[in-house]
């Protein structure tokens, strides 16, 4: 079995919200012509301003009320 290969994942769609500690990204990929599917994943700023990835795990009311209307506009590309 083959591994990963980048350049099969296709991004149909993405829009990110930003907050003042952390950024979400709202996203729906295919990968090598597959089922598209939605992908929410959440980068950390650090002291430097520089953001790195993170688990996404809880969120708060504010992060939810922003998100959503990104994954109604998303499920359009499923």
């Amino acid at each position: 079995m083959a591994g990963y290969d980048k350049e099969l994942d296709k991004e149909l769609f993405s829009e990110v919200v930003e907050f003042e500690r952390c950024r979400i990204n709202v996203a729906v990929f295919a990968y090598n012509e597959g089922v598209a599917k939605l992908q929410i994943t959440r980068e950390n700023k650090n002291a430097a301003g520089e953001f790195s990835f993170a688990k996404l795990g809880r969120m708060t009311k504010e992060e939810v009320e922003a998100v959503m209307p990104l994954m109604e506009k998303a499920k359009a590309s499923l």
